[in-house]
């Protein structure tokens, strides 16, 4: 599919696919490695993992499996988000390149503000501490671009003010239901791309009945219209699955929904988890 090989580009010129294979949840081992090997076979040429999801090892074998040239694929991880310190973040990203498997990787981000059994605690000095670190290994070539995740405006603020450096990327929660307009307007307005984990609302949004009526419409499934609308809306979507049937579904979004209906999926604002209930 053509929205495969299309690419965003970060502000600093990198090219980064607009579709990611997300791996959250995906068990390390066969599940792991099968999943992303799927993926690589039909035509996905960018795999977000996390030292958190500890598959790291195995989505790096089945990459190097693939037999496709490593240059040609797009790989992210992230920095647990427990981790607040300088020589903390260096150490483990550095573990991060030793359990995939590779010399370098293509985007490294902090994968919380705060731990997140800590949600909402104030680590502004020590996000600012492990970004530094993260800047080095950029300056250094053994990232190509670094950012955030679930970072609000004003944690980006922080980084921005006391490093000096705008991340390339902010990596959120952002599906039909929760916009997140804020963070996403700031973000544009900063050129920090903004990537859609969780695009189909961890399968609740697959229930709602304005999606399901509105995919009948357009002949697709409600995971197509759900994935689509975050391209609409100028994010970078990471569906994730184990079934190959799906996995192939989720790249199949070379469409465009009409602006009436963008504006339908744009009022809903319904909590999620209580569609399909």
């Amino acid at each position: 599919m053509k929205v495969l090989t299309d690419v965003y580009v970060l502000s600093n010129g990198v090219k980064i696919p607009k579709i990611g294979f997300g791996t959250w949840q995906v068990p390390d081992g066969d599940v792991a490695y099968n999943s992303v090997m799927m993926a690589l076979k039909n035509g996905y040429r960018h795999i977000d993992t996390a030292a958190a999801y500890r598959n790291e090892a195995s989505v790096g074998k089945a990459i190097k499996d693939s037999g496709i040239p490593r240059e040609e694929i797009f790989v992210t991880s992230k920095l647990q988000s427990h981790i607040k310190t300088y020589d903390g973040a260096k150490e483990a990203f550095l573990q991060t390149l030793e359990e995939l498997g590779f010399d370098y990787l293509d985007l490294y981000l902090i994968h919380a503000p705060w731990p997140w059994n800590e949600m909402g605690k104030n680590c502004d000095e020590g996000n600012v501490e492990a970004f530094k670190a993260m800047i080095e290994f950029y300056k250094e070539g053994k990232i190509k671009a670094i950012g955030v995740s679930n970072f609000s405006p004003k944690d980006i603020d922080n980084i921005i003010k006391n490093t000096d450096f705008v991340p390339h990327a902010n990596q959120i929660a952002f599906f039909v239901g929760l916009d997140q307009e804020e963070t996403r307007a700031y973000c544009e307005e900063k050129n920090i791309l903004i990537e859609a984990y969780s695009p189909l609302a961890i399968g609740y949004a697959l229930k709602n009945p304005i999606v399901i009526d509105m995919a009948k419409r357009y002949d697709k499934t409600p995971a197509q219209m759900l994935i689509r609308y975050c391209l609409e809306k100028g994010t970078l979507p990471l569906p994730k699955s184990t079934h190959e049937s799906r996995i192939i579904e989720n790249s199949h979004v070379d469409f465009t929904i009409k602006k009436a209906d963008m504006d339908i999926l744009d009022d809903i604002h319904d909590d999620p988890r209580r569609w399909g209930n």
